[in-house]
């Protein structure tokens, strides 16, 4: 992993929200260039701000490295909504993920 992986991968996670960077930076209470700068290389965000930019995500720093998954926000949702559920449900989902992953 690089810089480069980085600065791509925010700004994946960024289209894949649907905002610009202008609102990113607003979000995040930076200058409108702040998410520009990162992304074109000027500079990249310190570790505390790393974190705020997983969680603006929705995502886990681990998530955001793992460039496995498309959509790691989506799978992050579907996680915090198995936890919600009893072992008999969980059987239950894994058994219907399996049929429909064989499909």
């Amino acid at each position: 992993m690089d810089t480069q992986f980085v600065r791509e991968r925010i700004t994946q996670l960024r289209l894949q929200k649907g905002v610009s960077e202008y609102q990113m930076s607003y979000d995040l209470g930076h200058s409108r260039s702040y998410v520009y700068n990162i992304s074109s290389g000027k500079s990249l965000p310190p570790m505390g701000e790393f974190l705020q930019i997983c969680d603006y995500f929705h995502i886990t720093p681990s998530q955001f490295f793992d460039d496995s998954s498309e959509n790691p926000a989506l799978l992050q949702t579907a996680i915090e909504e198995l936890k919600k559920l009893d072992d008999d449900d969980l059987v239950l989902i894994i058994s219907t993920v399996r049929r429909l992953s064989k499909a």
